[in-house]
């Protein structure tokens, strides 16, 4: 059953008070009572009624003022106010009006006009809770759907992320590097984006699209990967192309497909010019290259494979830094090793687990430039 529609009569004298409540009551509202203004703000804040019904000239507090707070506050404003004066003049029903006032009845009020106004005002009170509640429903239905597509994008991410594990992973398979390494290079990239403050989207398209940087070597023959000495100049040719490779599989896509494209192509150039396979320098090798080119080596120098031990963290950290300004951006290194209690904290999460794929390693490590 539907709650009584309430009313607010507001006025300091009596038998005012007494009539408009008989009046209300056999009209079939709820009538409450308030003989000040300061009762009458109390009263409306306290509990809101449907409709206030509100004298003028009261002491302290009159009805002009008690308008203005109603009308000012965001929570009340929407309580028509009905200003009920024998005051005929012209100037204090505009600055009733001013300040907010929905109507006016002259004091006595014409019953008829008071049953018409008060109902006619109950129903744009109903016709805005409703409104207002069914806001507030549709703003909780789309909370909830927003919610119900966060976590979906999420389980999408996720699933996407594993895919390009395992996708990358079967490409490079019949190498002797780990499943781990792909995952260790797309965290460290990660770790050293988002210590470079690039903006969260970027930060996340480097941890979907590093894990393929080395995708192009599913172009390279099986005799040359899988040597495990140093490679002679025409299998070093082939090796390197293992960056063109990849950027021709990766090429024509669009968000990290293009970010990975990018890195397969760039993440063996060399700040000071000498890498492959264009020759680029400085900061015209792209970032997210120079990001992977970084973790990539120290990965390399920190895993163990069967024709290497693997070096300490403190060895490897060093030579990292000694690569600075000549392998690799000092910019880069400075935000690796800033980043670098998260990075050793991924890699003891993600250690090496079994056989799988060849990491690159340095010319001092195979007897050539690093694959």
């Amino acid at each position: 059953m539907r709650d009584l529609a309430r009313i607010l009569v507001a006025d300091d004298e009596e038998r005012n008070r007494t009539l408009l409540s008989e009046i209300l009551l056999s009209l079939g509202y709820a009538v409450e009572l308030a003989e000040n203004g300061q009762e009458a703000v109390q009263m409306i804040r306290q509990a809101p009624p449907d409709v206030v019904l509100l004298d003028i000239h009261m002491p302290g507090m009159n009805g002009l003022e008690v308008t203005r707070i109603v009308k000012e506050d965001p929570r009340l404003r929407h309580i028509p106010i009905v200003i009920i004066t024998g005051a005929a003049d012209t100037r204090t029903r505009v600055e009733a009006l001013r300040l907010g006032a929905d109507d006016f009845l002259q004091k006595p009020p014409h019953l008829p006009e008071l049953t018409a106004r008060v109902r006619s005002l109950v129903k744009v009170k109903a016709f805005h809770d409703h409104l207002l509640g069914y806001q507030k429903k549709l703003e909780q239905e789309v909370a909830e759907r927003t919610r119900e597509l966060e976590q979906a994008l999420s389980r999408l991410k996720a699933g996407s992320l594993d895919t390009i594990y395992r996708l990358s992973r079967a490409a490079e398979y019949k190498d002797e590097d780990t499943a781990v390494h792909i995952q260790r290079i797309s965290y460290y990239a990660e770790a050293v984006a988002r210590q470079l403050g690039l903006a969260a989207q970027r930060v996340e398209a480097i941890l979907y699209a590093s894990p393929m940087h080395d995708i192009g070597k599913i172009g390279v023959p099986d005799r040359i990967l899988l040597k495990p000495g140093k490679l002679d100049a025409e299998e070093w040719r082939i090796m390197k192309q293992h960056t063109i490779f990849g950027g021709r599989i990766l090429e024509g896509g669009d968000g990290f497909m293009a970010l990975a494209c990018s890195i397969a192509l760039s993440h063996h150039e060399r700040w000071d010019g000498t890498g492959y396979p264009r020759g680029l320098q400085g900061s015209d090798t792209p970032l997210e290259g120079r990001i992977t080119a970084v973790v990539d080596v120290f990965d390399a120098l920190t895993s163990r494979r069967p024709y290497k031990a693997a070096l300490p963290v403190e060895e490897s950290l060093r030579i990292i830094r000694e690569g600075s300004g000549s392998h690799f951006d000092p910019r880069i290194v400075e935000a690796f090793l800033a980043a670098r209690a998260g990075i050793l904290e991924i890699r003891e999460l993600l250690q090496d687990s079994g056989p799988g794929l060849l990491i690159q390693l340095n010319e001092t490590e195979r007897g050539s430039p690093a694959p």
